[in-house]
């Protein structure tokens, strides 16, 4: 691999960094745009590497109101996976997830604070309709695939630090 691959694989981030905890020892920027997240909608894009048979998932979720990535992961189609985005959103404190009917959803999402349906996916529904439109390896029929599981994750997590997280992902140094 490339040096220039290893340095933007090294600055891709999981979670968006406009709603990420400030830390409380620097100087505080004032913004006047709101930060925080009260409702998620959260899915799972299917995509392969290598051929169908190695099936890699796009797990996200974004804010429910603004449509903004809000974290995700790749991996299987496993709960150990959706925990690991569990993981990442726990600091946000969304009080209410959107989510179709995959099992791994309600087995690890609070009943109360869990509401299955499409009527409140639509917005990740279509993120996912311009995710395959951007980046061909997430199309059902293609012949523009990844060889590597790495390769895959850090075309995929430049896209989304790119467009959704507002990173340079053109830059040498990111801090």
């Amino acid at each position: 691999m490339t040096r220039t691959l290893k340095n933007k694989e090294n600055s891709l981030v999981q979670v968006n960094p406009l709603f990420q905890t400030f830390d409380q020892g620097k100087p505080l920027e004032v913004r006047l745009e709101q930060v925080c997240c009260d409702e998620a909608e959260m899915d799972e894009q299917w995509s392969f590497v290598g051929n169908k048979s190695n099936q890699r998932w796009l797990w996200h979720a974004v804010d429910h109101k603004t449509n903004t990535v809000l974290a995700y992961v790749f991996g299987k189609r496993k709960d150990i996976v959706f925990k690991e985005l569990k993981a990442l959103l726990l600091p946000l404190n969304i009080s209410r997830y959107y989510t179709d009917d995959w099992g791994a959803y309600e087995r690890h999402l609070d009943a109360e604070k869990h509401e299955i349906g499409k009527k409140n996916t639509q917005k990740i529904e279509r993120k996912n309709l311009n995710f395959r439109a951007w980046i061909k390896r997430l199309t059902r029929r293609t012949i523009c695939f990844s060889k590597l599981e790495k390769m895959h994750d850090i075309v995929i997590g430049l896209l989304i630090n790119k467009v959704e997280f507002g990173r340079d992902i053109h830059a040498k140094t990111q801090i």
